[in-house]
């Protein structure tokens, strides 16, 4: 037996050997973003065009490719990194929690579940709260959910539970999500799509009131700003008139907060600037400090009760180590006032650029907090070839469709960072060729 003991932990010291042989060869070899991009080409699906740039380091709002070029990231995930990359503090939670317990599964209990839901329903002002992994997970658990309450409670016939959605809404890209959606890139041909869905204009409570006059209606989900569709803001008393007609035709009002959410536009919610409150909340990205997916749906009890045991379930939703880092990502965002910060440089950055970027180019500048966007003229410029010059002059962000450029830095951005990065943004769209007719 002590033989035996002596030979296997002789081949693990010599696996061991080996891997850690291999990890410092991989990691001395200097790969250019060039090759790395066509290697990639070979065996990563194509389901994104990426910007052009192979990112090795991210701190604070900066972020470095391969060849060691410094970035302002005006970008950071789709607004997921709120807190900056590689936050002291989250990255410090998530090495003690890894090395404690990482995963259970909801099937058992852990010591950590109650702490990130205390925290979430006191702050959010709600009676229970169910953790998900992504974005899309929570909006999907909040349709499971309306459905459910429609049935249950306001006593619409089975098979019937249909549910409203804003025009230019984007919330992930699942057949439930996709049905949901105005851009035939995200549902052509991955037909047949969910039923039951209904669409109305964004930012048209009229449109909204006819709709919901169904009595099979159960749910209004809306973005309060749209993201993905240019940091779309709604006229001020949209959010407050949503609430009220909600209300009067007993519907359920789901606020889809993952990107606009947590300080991003300046509140710690988005609807906080009209003071209303939904009656399902989801949160996403920056709960997750940009380093792990977590993502979660609060509502209350009369609502949330609605789900029982086996009727709706997430194998890592809520597990330890995601519990960890959203309660450490929530103090970052609280303690260290990056709420207020957002609010103070999203002004900045609306009032510099619309100020010094050129009007004939640069139609709109439009925003909350810092979401924000440029709308280009695409008769005079081509917006992919803005995005690439703006990485060649040290800033990176993506474009949307073929004339709109966004900006979502994160919330601890100092003013001397937000102003080089107006200045990068406003020499390169002032100095772009127009296009050749």
């Amino acid at each position: 037996m002590e033989i035996l003991r002596n030979n296997l932990s002789s081949v693990f010291r010599c696996r061991l050997g080996l891997a850690s042989r291999l990890i410092s060869t991989a990691q001395n070899l200097k790969i250019s973003s060039k090759e790395i991009i066509e290697r990639e080409s070979k065996v990563v699906a194509r389901n994104y065009e990426s910007l052009p740039v192979v990112i090795a380091k991210g701190e604070g709002v900066y972020i470095w490719d391969v060849e060691g070029k410094k970035y302002l990231d005006f970008f950071a995930g789709f607004a997921t990194l709120n807190q900056g990359h590689c936050h002291p503090k989250i990255i410090k939670s998530m090495r003690e929690q890894i090395g404690v317990l990482h995963h259970t599964a909801r099937a058992i209990y852990h010591n950590l579940l109650w702490e990130i839901s205390e925290k979430l329903t006191n702050l959010m002002k709600y009676d229970k709260v169910l953790m998900t992994n992504t974005g899309v997970e929570g909006g999907e658990t909040a349709v499971k959910l309306a459905r459910k309450w429609g049935y249950r409670v306001k006593k619409i016939p089975d098979g019937k539970a249909g549910i409203v959605f804003a025009e230019g809404n984007f919330w992930g890209r699942t057949l439930a999500a996709i049905s949901s959606s105005c851009d035939p890139t995200s549902y052509r041909e991955f037909e047949p799509l969910m039923p039951g869905y209904h669409k109305v204009p964004y930012n048209d409570l009229n449109k909204l009131e006819e709709k919901l006059q169904d009595p099979n209606i159960c749910a209004f989900m809306v973005e309060p700003v749209q993201g993905e569709a240019g940091a779309m803001v709604p006229d001020l008393g949209y959010l407050k008139g949503v609430r009220e007609i909600c209300s009067k035709y007993n519907v359920l009002w789901i606020d889809d907060e993952v990107q606009a959410g947590l300080g991003r536009t300046g509140r710690l919610l988005a609807v906080d600037h009209e003071q209303v409150k939904p009656d399902i909340l989801i949160l996403g990205k920056a709960l997750s400090g940009g380093v792990y997916p977590v993502a979660a749906v609060l509502a209350n009890a009369e609502i949330m009760d609605c789900f029982t045991p086996g009727t709706h379930g997430s194998t890592y939703g809520g597990n330890p180590l995601a519990c960890k880092i959203a309660i450490t990502a929530l103090d970052v965002i609280l303690e260290e006032n990056m709420i207020e910060n957002a609010a103070n440089m999203g002004e900045i950055f609306r009032s510099e650029l619309t100020k010094r970027l050129d009007k004939k180019k640069a139609l709109i500048v439009r925003g909350r907090g810092l979401l924000n966007a440029v709308v280009l003229d695409p008769n005079l410029l081509d917006v992919k070839e803005v995005t690439y010059e703006l990485k060649e002059n040290g800033l990176v962000t993506k474009h949307i469709k073929d004339c709109i450029l966004r900006f979502s830095p994160a919330l601890n951005i100092t003013e001397e960072q937000l102003r080089a990065g107006l200045d990068i943004i406003v020499n390169t769209i002032n100095s772009m060729p127009l296009k050749s007719k």
